[in-house]
């Protein structure tokens, strides 16, 4: 199985959160988070193809920093917390998932459009491979990278469930020749979601 990493297995910051987060760590007045984000155009930040290339992502959030107006501390300290693995927590059944599937002979990828290297995030967890797209060039929903994601699990479409939350993104694995199954997107670390895969697995005895 291949998991998407941000909404499915973690929590995504919600913009707020992460100026918040960002303004905590400069010991500053968090009161002013609502008027930072409103500051920022939010959608540049995920403009397509930015998390293709790690320069790219920096020189897009750092452009959209100095056109709000934001000083340089504030700045760095809101790229810190972006790309700072432990500002996305797992879902609270994240762990036993993961831990259910390997014990079951299942092998586990994890496919992540983002701009750093989450690997670090998954120690003592049994995850076979990892592809993410600012080590590659590309990202979802091309369906290259769900076949760079097959080549470094070792397996074939059809053999590969690919678990995400965006129909648009992770969905787009069907025309890699993928079955796919999309959960809702993770909105606390205690929805329970991934007992869907679980069910699954145990339902159609899903072994390779």
């Amino acid at each position: 199985m291949i998991f998407d990493w941000r909404g499915t297995l973690v929590l995504t910051p919600t913009f707020r959160g992460w100026v918040t987060e960002a303004l905590r760590r400069l010991g500053r007045d968090t009161s002013a988070a609502a008027d930072i984000v409103a500051s920022i155009d939010v959608d540049r930040l995920d403009a397509p193809g930015v998390d293709a290339d790690a320069t790219r992502h920096r020189e897009t959030y750092y452009g959209a920093f100095t056109d709000a107006g934001l000083d340089a501390d504030l700045a760095d300290a809101l790229y810190e917390v972006e790309s700072d693995a432990a500002s996305n927590p797992f879902a609270a059944d994240a762990a036993a998932t993961l831990k259910s599937l390997h014990d079951n002979g299942i092998r586990i990828g994890v496919l992540s459009d983002i701009h750093f290297d989450i690997r670090p995030a998954f120690d003592g967890l049994p995850v076979d491979s990892f592809v993410l797209s600012f080590e590659h060039g590309v990202v979802k929903p091309d369906p290259a990278i769900f076949h760079l994601a097959l080549g470094e699990l070792g397996t074939t479409p059809d053999e590969t469930l690919m678990v995400g939350d965006r129909a648009t993104h992770d969905g787009a694995a069907v025309n890699a020749g993928m079955p796919t199954l999309l959960v809702p997107p993770l909105r606390s670390v205690d929805d329970t979601r991934l007992h869907l895969v679980t069910n699954l697995m145990l339902a159609t005895n899903f072994k390779r």
